[in-house]
């Protein structure tokens, strides 16, 4: 990131709430060092299990380079029993060394521990279910076989010299006893180097995340790592919260891809985190525009074009109002049109565009784009004409009709 000017909540770069850095806000968190927060990335894995996604060998190749030069720290980079194409995936990225380190995931099977061994990762994430009525109605499983076969697994892990992060399905929906008598017997009989904070069906409240933190770290001395789920759109704000309750690392996807409404978002969190809560975590946010490009192309994915940070429509402006504001603003004040600079996250500047909502200000940008001009009296009819081409086509103008709009009102 470069260095920024500024208080922590006005720079040269953004500028969001300086309520957001009141002693009596701060007081609250407990986030680790800068330092220490880790973005465990799963777009590869996670962010695959979209469906309708299926990444090449070829694909997941460059979308790690990618990851890798924006600073990601841990790439998981997919579950080598899925097919020979993953397996050779993952296996190329270890040996491409891009830089962050390199984690696999695995069912909680000798099998699966064995293939990703093989791999060559620094790492697993194992995966088991642990709500009882997971186990029972979505496996078909006695309870004893879940915390059997974390045993098993979680051990042959750290025989195998694999770091390991155990990762309990559904585990925000378990009755919380049994949720936490499982956890601690797994980190007693069995093997964990940290534990991932599993909320499946993104169903946990930003209210309920410290509680549920607190508790697990009653039982449980290990690192924690958020993985929320985005159902009610809570997943970068639990993540948020996890972290702030002194977690570690994050799983994240770009643009928020991932099983159902996905996970949390990666430019979102990290944006987050540097402008709110001035925590620099070493991300390139520069590239976080050209990444989500890259990873939409290779997924044959869309988002909604306002999408935050990276939507290709984000910084559009049609209203009248705002265009008087962005023509005034933009040289000199640029951060009266928005919380940070487009050329943080990479995407491009401000653009006035023509529809319904334009008026007398969107009407003297394009004249000058056009290097045409017009009287008051004519540029308020092309306003009108503008407003009645915009909803006959139910969308905005092009120049070629903004033209002939202008071509109708001066010149007959």
């Amino acid at each position: 990131m470069p260095k920024v000017r500024g208080t922590p909540w006005k720079t040269d770069k953004w500028f969001v709430s300086p309520w957001n850095y009141e002693p009596e806000v701060l007081k609250q968190f407990k986030f680790p060092p800068a330092k220490d927060i880790k973005i465990h990335d799963i777009t590869l894995r996670d962010g695959e299990q979209q469906a309708g996604i299926a990444y090449t060998r070829e694909d997941k190749l460059r979308i790690a380079k990618a990851l890798a030069d924006a600073g990601v720290h841990r790439i998981e980079t997919g579950m080598p029993a899925v097919s020979k194409e993953d397996e050779d995936a993952i296996k190329e990225i270890v040996q491409a060394n891009f830089g962050p380190e390199v984690f696999a995931f695995s069912r909680c099977m000798v099998s699966d521990v064995k293939l990703a061994k093989e791999c060559g990762v620094k790492g697993v994430v194992v995966e088991i279910p642990s709500s009882e009525h997971i186990i029972k109605h979505a496996y078909g499983w006695e309870l004893k076989k879940a915390v059997d076969l974390s045993i098993e697994a979680t051990l042959l892990c750290k025989e195998l010299g694999l770091y390991t992060v155990w990762f309990p399905i559904d585990a925000s929906r378990a009755d919380l006893n049994w949720f936490l008598d499982l956890i601690e017997e797994i980190a007693t009989k069995g093997h964990m180097d940290a534990l991932a904070v599993v909320d499946t069906f993104g169903g946990i409240s930003p209210h309920a995340v410290p509680y549920l933190i607190k508790k697990v770290r009653e039982r449980v001395k290990k690192p924690l790592e958020p993985h929320f789920h985005d159902d009610f759109g809570m997943g970068v704000a639990n993540t948020l919260i996890a972290l702030a309750c002194g977690c570690t690392v994050a799983h994240t996807t770009v643009t928020g891809i991932g099983e159902r409404a996905g996970n949390a978002a990666m430019e979102e969190l990290v944006l987050a985190l540097l402008t709110m809560y001035g925590i620099d975590i070493g991300i390139k946010t520069e590239q976080f525009y050209s990444l989500s490009k890259l990873v939409r192309e290779l997924s044959h994915t869309t988002i909604p074009s306002n999408r935050p940070i990276v939507g290709e429509t984000l910084l559009n402006v049609e209203s009248g109002i705002v265009a008087s504001w962005v023509r005034r603003c933009r040289a000199e004040n640029p951060l009266e049109l928005g919380p940070f600079l487009p050329s943080l996250v990479g995407q491009k500047p401000v653009e006035i565009v023509m529809g319904k909502s334009s008026g007398i200000d969107c009407v003297a940008e394009w004249l000058e784009r056009i290097n045409a001009d017009a009287s008051l009296e004519q540029r308020e009819a092309i306003v009108q004409k503008v407003k009645q081409a915009s909803i006959a086509k139910k969308g905005l103008l092009n120049e070629e009709e903004f033209r002939k709009i202008y071509e109708s009102v001066v010149h007959g």
